[in-house]
């Protein structure tokens, strides 16, 4: 099973539209997936700050900002 790291902040209206996009992606495949506060370590502030949300499956960034969910579904077929 796959795995999708949502990494996101709180107050963030585009990390809320991403986040439905992955609940309605959940609807089409079978995967996992865990939402990350970057405020809550140093490093992924300094990596992701400007960048949330970002989607990374299997440790590879497959997209950030306003999200292409048909980048999303491609990486998980």
């Amino acid at each position: 099973m796959k795995k999708v790291i949502f990494y996101s902040k709180e107050n963030c209206s585009l990390c809320d539209k991403g986040l439905a996009i992955i609940h309605e992606l959940q609807e089409e495949f079978d995967f996992e997936y865990e939402v990350v506060d970057i405020y809550q370590d140093d490093e992924l502030l300094e990596k992701f700050q400007i960048m949330i949300p970002v989607v990374e499956i299997e440790e590879e960034v497959v997209t950030y900002g306003i999200l292409d969910k048909d980048s999303i579904r491609k990486r998980l077929l």
